[in-house]
């Protein structure tokens, strides 16, 4: 959230590569800066201030000169004696024109300049100023200069972290308090006296005129950073020249800096850009204009550890009631209120709160829950693991002999060529509740069902082994219709359910010299019928409830024959209701779409893989909603047990 820098009442005069180009290597001549701050001047600037230092006298004055000529040219010695120094000339031109030198505070004394730096008269309200940040000594300008200079300006900055985070907007020398070049440089502008006052939240203010800056208690201000904005910056070489006319500069606040290549003092704003040292004090100088800084209180270190106490306590409370999941979500949206009401803070009231702090305990809290969780969780899953293999084994079992009770249709059938049968389970679990059965009743009729037990699992699968058995038996037994096959069935499993499952079946007799086929539908999915050169399509579903739905109930036996070549599928409903990833359903449709690709004279064994090649495409990575069960059957004739003998 960069500050917009709106103000338009800062100048900056850049000593860059073109006027070092056209005016010679630094250091210049004073005479040569003093003509640069007398054409600033005539421009009419509310004030001119310069990041710039002059610590030791010009070594090109006349008189330094003179010193090296007096053994050569003594009379033009004496006559260079005789002008005035340039770092007077300087001091001349400063004096002509509002002008604010720098003052650096140095960790040790500098023996050249004793004695506090000049300041201005600063009034202290309530105590405060006493935590301001205290230089032992620091580096000025030489006395010509220092003489036409009407204030003096802190230019140092502390970095932290090599990031430029505050500027000092006042520093004490011994007894003498020195505002920051921005500062200064406005009260100059303005001839106001300096106050600095207690503010809220254990703040501090810094008062001249209509302007107060908020700083930290040690001077220290949050500057709020915009962006570089070169064209702010004017050149040196252009006011020189006479290019650049000095009547725009009419005022404002000027500053005079290096950007020149091998002269420049760059620092890193909190944006990440690095820039100019003089434009740091340009937009510190903007930022009091516009009223944009930032404050952090007193109070902010204890209400970032209430929050953190707090969030850590509803971790501790939370954690341990939900899963990892809600957990971890309950820890991601307590981080995003605290940045969110730190940047709402920030954006809003121009208050620093540090969400981190917070945030890392809160997560250090629940690293240290979840750690505990995961090895009370990690003894959990041991023993589940070990129950797990003992089940899987038993599951494994248990599935072989499932399958083992299936028939085989090309082991059943073998020496048949009047019919092809095939048939396919694949259950949804390890076992499951679906089953097929095809046998022959005589020589020359063949019984098959389809059947699906309610519920999925093992305790299906042992259901579906006793009603198998009882349908067999049912249809060697029974004689007369299909329907009463499944009649007789329901009669039986009743005394054997005690869990009340019901179960639906199709279930059909076809005679294979004739091809006439007899049917009934106990709640079943319809089989499906295809003649040659036709159309895939359902047979009549008519038939009745599924079996233990109701104590009695006489099922109806639906007769056609088929058409040489004519085959039936066969299914349970974990075709028709496979679903993909959206929670789409295979459906009739295509079912029917599926079959209608295989031709008029498909293999059995072709029928059955086609249409579990479909449904497994179309459910993807989806679990499987029901056991998949297939039995399909191609009626040949009665010549084709003729033609293999």
């Amino acid at each position: 959230m960069p500050r917009e820098r709106v103000a338009d009442r800062v100048t900056v005069v850049a000593i860059d590569e073109k006027a070092l180009a056209r005016h010679g290597q630094w250091p210049w001549p004073r005479d040569r800066v003093a003509d640069l701050v007398s054409r600033i001047a005539s421009g009419r600037p509310a004030v001119i201030g310069l990041d710039v230092f002059f610590p030791e006298p010009d070594r090109y004055s006349p008189q330094a000169v003179a010193s090296r000529l007096e053994s050569r040219v003594p009379e033009i010695a004496a006559r260079l004696r005789e002008l005035p120094s340039n770092d007077a000339l300087l001091g001349e031109a400063l004096a002509r024109a509002p002008a604010v030198l720098g003052v650096a505070g140095l960790e040790a004394k500098d023996a050249r300049f004793a004695g506090p730096p000049r300041s201005p008269p600063v009034r202290y309200l309530e105590g405060a100023g006493e935590e301001l940040r205290r230089y032992p000594g620091h580096l000025r300008n030489v006395p010509e200069i220092e003489k036409g200079a009407a204030g003096h300006g802190l230019i140092s900055v502390d970095l932290e972290g090599g990031v430029v985070r505050r500027v000092p907007m006042a520093a004490r020398f011994d007894e003498a308090t020195v505002p920051a070049l921005a500062v200064e440089m406005l009260r100059v502008a303005l001839d106001a006296p300096l106050t600095i006052a207690p503010a809220a939240g254990g703040t501090i203010e810094l008062r001249f005129g209509e302007y107060a800056v908020p700083a930290q208690p040690d001077g220290k201000a949050y500057v709020r950073y915009g962006h570089s904005a070169p064209g702010k910056f004017v050149s040196a070489a252009d006011l020189l020249d006479g290019t650049q006319d000095p009547a725009g500069l009419e005022g404002q606040l000027v500053l005079v800096g290096f950007t020149g290549l091998g002269l420049v003092d760059v620092v890193t704003t909190p944006l990440g850009e690095t820039v100019f040292g003089v434009e740091n004090h340009a937009q510190a100088l903007e930022a009091i204009l516009e009223g944009r800084f930032l404050r952090r209180v007193a109070l902010a270190p204890r209400i970032e550890a209430a929050l953190l106490v707090a969030f850590g306590l509803a971790l501790f409370v939370l954690v341990p009631r939900t899963n990892a999941t809600r957990s971890a979500a309950l820890l991601g949206a307590g981080v995003v209120l605290l940045v969110a009401g730190a940047a709402v803070a920030f954006r809003a009231f121009g208050l620093l709160f540090d969400p981190v702090a917070p945030a890392l305990g809160a997560a250090a809290v629940f690293g240290v829950m979840q750690a505990g969780s995961l090895a009370e969780a990690q003894r959990q899953r041991q023993q589940l693991r070990e129950q797990a293999a003992r089940m899987a084994g038993e599951l494994d079992a248990a599935k072989r002999i499932q399958m083992g009770l299936l028939p085989d249709p090309a082991e059943v059938l073998a020496d048949e060529r009047r019919v092809d049968v095939a048939a396919l389970l694949e259950p949804a679990r390890t076992v499951g509740g679906d089953f097929y059965d095809c046998f022959m009743l005589d020589d020359r009729r063949l019984f098959i069902v389809v059947a699906d037990v309610s519920g999925k699992g093992l305790p299906a699968s042992l259901f579906m082994a006793s009603v198998k058995s009882i349908i067999k038996s049912a249809a060697l037994t029974v004689e007369g219709s299909v329907g009463g096959v499944l009649a007789r069935a329901q009669d039986e499993i009743h005394r054997e359910n005690p869990e009340s499952l019901f179960v639906t079946a199709l279930a059909a007799v076809l005679d294979l010299e004739s091809g006439g086929i007899e049917y009934a539908n106990a709640g079943h999915e319809p089989a499906w019928s295809h003649q040659p050169r036709g159309q895939p399509e359902r047979l009549d579903a008519s038939g009745g409830p599924p079996l233990c739905v109701l104590d009695t109930y006489a099922y109806p036996t639906t007769a056609r024959t088929l058409a040489r070549g004519e085959w039936l599928l066969a299914l349970s409903d974990g075709a028709t209701e496979a679903m993909n990833a959206r929670k789409e359903f295979f459906g009739a449709e295509r079912l029917r779409t599926s079959l209608a690709w295989l031709g008029d004279e498909p293999a059995a064994q072709a029928i059955v893989e086609r249409v579990r090649d479909d449904v497994r495409r179309f459910s993807g990575e989806a679990e499987p909603a029901d056991d998949l069960t297939l039995l399909a059957i191609r009626w040949n004739g009665p010549q084709a047990a003729v033609s293999a003998r």
